[in-house]
């Protein structure tokens, strides 16, 4: 028997050291949770593991906030088992994707009702995104599958600040 190389049609990865260390401009990961108490808590870990790999340390604290938010609302209203999360961070904004598997209602007052309580189970994430000088807002998801998008958007330099005034967020403090 003759001995020949070994050949594999499996491609050999670079080494771990030739890789480039994690940036912020390389944050961009997606994942699913089960519909349930515990997401919530879930989402808020993988987001501060992947906030602090990515050099993203100081903006976690607001950041967390919104993802927590935003999965304890998709929880709340999904009709299905799991519901799904998106984190990329562009042009010096993170950006939350969640996407649930509530349809949107056809009759118009239904709609609007559903909205409202949307709307109010999201108010904290509303102030944190305002002090943040960020944007938010849900609608039908256009993806397939349908159900429900919610989002928020969050300027790196704001979520930088919120944590020096996000204590008192939606408290109006009265003196006498």
């Amino acid at each position: 028997m003759s001995s020949s190389p070994a050949v594999s049609a499996c491609p050999i990865s670079a080494e771990v050291g030739d890789a480039a260390p994690p940036s912020p401009d390389t944050l961009a990961y997606s994942f699913t949770l089960p519909a349930g108490p515990v997401s919530s808590r879930i989402a808020r870990a993988a987001t501060q593991v992947a906030l602090q790999a990515h050099g993203l340390e100081d903006m976690t604290e607001a950041a967390v906030q919104v993802v927590a938010e935003l999965a304890a609302c998709a929880c709340r209203f999904t009709p299905d088992a799991s519901v799904y999360v998106s984190l990329r961070f562009r042009e010096g904004a993170l950006r939350v994707i969640l996407y649930d598997g509530h349809p949107r209602h056809s009759h118009p007052r239904l709609a609007a009702a559903c909205d409202a309580r949307r709307r109010a189970a999201l108010r904290v994430l509303a102030c944190v995104v305002r002090v943040c000088e960020g944007e938010w807002g849900f609608g039908e998801a256009r993806e397939p599958g349908g159900g429900t998008r919610m989002w928020a958007v969050l300027p790196w330099r704001g979520a930088r600040d919120f944590a020096a005034v996000g204590v008192g967020i939606g408290v109006e403090v009265r003196k006498g």
